[in-house]
């Protein structure tokens, strides 16, 4: 006979199976752009690696939001005055459950504030610090009075930083155009690693106003969106500057081999399942602040148990479908499995 406590365990076998519970933020808009609403869990379809996956879960309770609010410093003087004058709206955009962090880059990232509650004093106090006026671009001339090293002494120039194979210039009249900086890998990096530590039960997310370039940062793409597609966290954007204009805004997401990325934001956006927005003045930027909040927090929440290995550390592909005609789904295109994930 088994002893006290020993019977479960002779007379019995236990099971353990460790799953991957994946949590599924969803968009749904019409042709006009409009959200839907009114879906059921009978409307979806989901599948992982081309598997069809059943549905555990399903909620169209709105979340509160952690947003970590990256903001573009090294935007044209004019594209800045504007997102200056619009950050005054953010909190509108805000409901008191919400929390916020404030980053901003130029040649580098920097945390203006750790996460604070969205309508405290402390939030348009500091985005009232992060104002900057922005870079103007210089045309580099090559001839006449204001051509690099004018002035010279005994056969050099005044200034050493005319010599030939400096940034303004040469000897030979050839010049060398500086490179841009745009640190955006890196400041997206430094939020979502803030972000990583909220608990669950938020919506995490990176909501940057940029024109989208890129050139500088030390951390590359593929590994900041690996970081983001591990910790849960859609990157949402609103495009500026040339990225919202009309035509270029989409030539600019084409990059062309040993350039600067000219709007890399656009990748994020769409890897992570958040949405993007194009505006070109004041009152487009302050307005796209509530839209995108609101789709950010009222998006479908599907949940199921993944069939594939237990945290192989593999990227497995997403893709979600609307048994109905005419709709445009948006989530993450992907993941990869975490520890966090394990039920």
């Amino acid at each position: 006979m088994p002893g006290a406590g020993e019977a479960v365990e002779k007379e019995s076998t236990i099971i353990r199976l460790n799953v991957n519970y994946v949590d599924l933020p969803v968009t749904v808009k019409d042709t006009k752009g409009h959200l839907v609403a009114g879906l059921t869990w009978r409307d979806f379809r989901i599948f992982e690696n081309d598997t069809r996956e059943n549905i555990a879960f399903f909620t169209v309770s709105p979340y509160p939001l952690s947003i970590a609010f990256v903001i573009d410093q090294s935007l044209t003087s004019d594209v800045m005055a504007k997102v200056n004058n619009s950050l005054g709206a953010i909190q509108g955009a805000l409901a008191p459950y919400d929390e916020v962090a404030v980053f901003s880059y130029a040649n580098g990232p920097q945390e203006r504030t750790g996460f604070t509650g969205a309508q405290t004093n402390r939030l348009p106090a500091v985005l009232a610090l992060t104002k900057e006026t922005g870079t103007d671009m210089q045309v580099p001339v090559n001839v006449g009075p204001l051509a690099g090293c004018n002035i010279r002494e005994n056969g050099s120039c005044v200034d050493p930083n005319l010599q030939p194979g400096r940034s303004a210039g040469s000897g030979n009249g050839v010049i060398t155009i500086p490179k841009e900086i745009h640190t955006l890998n890196d400041a997206i990096l430094s939020a979502a690693k803030e972000l990583s530590r909220r608990p669950e039960g938020h919506r995490r997310i990176i909501y940057v106003i940029s024109d989208g370039k890129e050139n500088g940062s030390k951390a590359p793409y593929k590994d900041v969106l690996r970081y983001l597609q591990t910790n849960k966290i859609a990157v949402y954007g609103t495009l500026v500057g040339d990225s919202a204009r009309w035509g270029e805004g989409y030539i600019s997401r084409v990059h062309l081999p040993f350039t600067m990325y000219d709007n890399i934001l656009y990748k994020y956006i769409a890897a992570t399942g958040g949405t993007p927005d194009s505006e070109s003045n004041l009152n487009g930027i302050e307005k796209s602040y509530a839209k995108i909040a609101e789709e950010a927090r009222n998006q479908y929440t599907l949940g199921y148990y993944s069939k594939e290995p237990f945290i192989d550390g593999k990227y497995r592909k997403i893709d979600v479908r609307v048994d109905r005609p005419g709709l445009d789904v948006i989530t993450k295109l992907g993941y990869y499995p975490s520890a966090q994930d394990m039920r």
